[in-house]
């Protein structure tokens, strides 16, 4: 049974959805399907998590979409269709693209410096460790937006380790959704690097700094710009840096504290107007939403006559481009697999510990969404949950479970 007839809601959606079609015809096992929504039930009843969408799409058709369990711990309204869910860094592939609307308009090159737009990176250095101290050095050359999309920056993350470095943007304001983009773009910029840009894959905030130059470029904030370029043309209606109140009842929210660990857990309020614009963690949305994005994407850059990237800047995107020697920091790249322009890459068949094919491209949410697009089996699927503890798990076990049913 493929549930494909979404509960009814106080506050309806204006999302076109994408067409549907029985999974057999797409050359899905329907019996396989049930599998994977039984697996995830199984989840739900062992309290591993409140609940989750499920989207699979092939040949343009929608073959399987399930909401299982409830929106969230504290309530009985059940999971829907039309649930709001936080992205996180699934808001990073869409600001990349929109970024790279502005390249095909002749607005900047991938090997411009970022300091060329914002000038207070012109004076970066590189924080080195030296007998537990940090020791400033030059830059061997300058930070690139083309290093801002793949990661190479030499820009991170306090959460993805404890170096030097990480523990000043620990004791930073960057976590604070009440500066400006301008605001958080100067802060990162102030702070040393934590390699050699160019040098290593670091996951980082690159992509809030992309949207600043978004902002520079056209002279709009990334919300009004997002919504101009990709969002209002894929009818994304419910795409955005906050959901308004009255869709307060739809919001998915995850345990207070995590069933596997027991640590705490703190996600940011969808109704809250944030005034920070984060391109690489903001954007609220739904499982429709997002499916529309990625079918632009499987596509080659248009929906519904729509044309929002050129075919070719796409595949661009989504090619490996990362150098042999560039290493790759945490785990967040799997084996198996490059970086491209705002997307993790897969370059080989095997070495992976899932299925999938070579030029598949996808990526993922902090609180456990995410998405991956097969152009070869003409597949995506979209994932959605608010579970940030069981995200590895559960994205190994949903594509294990997808390709199963494969034909």
């Amino acid at each position: 049974m493929t549930a494909q007839t979404a509960p009814k809601q106080t506050d309806t959606p204006h999302t076109p959805p994408l067409p549907h079609a029985k999974p057999e015809s797409l050359g899905l096992s329907v019996s396989r399907l049930q599998k994977m929504s039984d697996a995830l039930k199984r989840e739900v009843d062992k309290g591993t998590l409140p609940g989750a969408t499920i989207m699979v799409v092939r040949r343009g058709h929608i073959g399987w979409f399930e909401a299982i369990g409830r929106q969230g711990p504290a309530t009985s309204q059940q999971m829907s269709h039309n649930t709001i869910f936080r992205i996180f860094s699934m808001t990073k592939p869409i600001v990349s693209v929109g970024i790279m609307t502005l390249l095909e308009e002749g607005h900047f090159l991938l090997a411009d410096p970022v300091a060329k737009f914002i000038p207070e990176f012109s004076d970066q250095k590189v924080g080195i460790e030296r007998n537990g101290k940090l020791e400033l050095v030059a830059v061997q050359q300058p930070m690139t937006i083309q290093d801002l999309l793949r990661h190479t920056s030499g820009i991170t993350y306090d959460h993805t380790g404890n170096s030097l470095v990480q523990q000043l943007y620990k004791n930073s304001q960057l976590r604070n959704r009440k500066i400006t983009n301008a605001e958080h773009a100067a802060m990162v910029a102030a702070l040393p690097l934590i390699c050699q840009p160019g040098a290593e894959w670091n996951y980082s905030r690159s992509t809030d700094i992309l949207g600043r130059i978004i902002e520079i470029i056209s002279g709009k904030s990334l919300g009004a710009f997002l919504a101009e370029r990709i969002l209002a043309p894929l009818e994304m209606s419910e795409t955005a840096f906050h959901a308004s109140q009255p869709h307060a009842a739809r919001l998915a929210e995850p345990f207070p504290t995590d069933p596997w660990t027991g640590e705490k857990v703190q996600l940011f309020n969808m109704l809250e107007k944030p005034l920070m614009e984060s391109g690489g963690g903001g954007l609220v949305s739904t499982t429709m939403d997002y499916a529309r994005f990625c079918q632009m994407l499987l596509n080659g850059g248009a929906l519904d006559g729509n044309r929002i990237i050129g075919r070719k800047t796409l595949e661009l995107m989504t090619s490996d481009h990362l150098a042999p020697d560039v290493k790759i920091q945490g785990g967040l790249v799997p084996p198996g697999h490059g970086f491209g322009l705002g997307f993790a890459v897969r370059t080989h068949q095997g070495i992976a510990p899932f299925p999938g094919s070579v030029g598949q491209f996808f990526w993922s949410g902090m609180a456990g969404t995410f998405f991956f697009i097969d152009p070869k089996e003409d597949l995506f699927a979209v994932f959605m949950m608010q579970g940030p503890g069981q995200r590895q798990h559960t994205r190994t076990l949903v594509r294990d479970l997808i390709y199963a049913s494969v034909e």
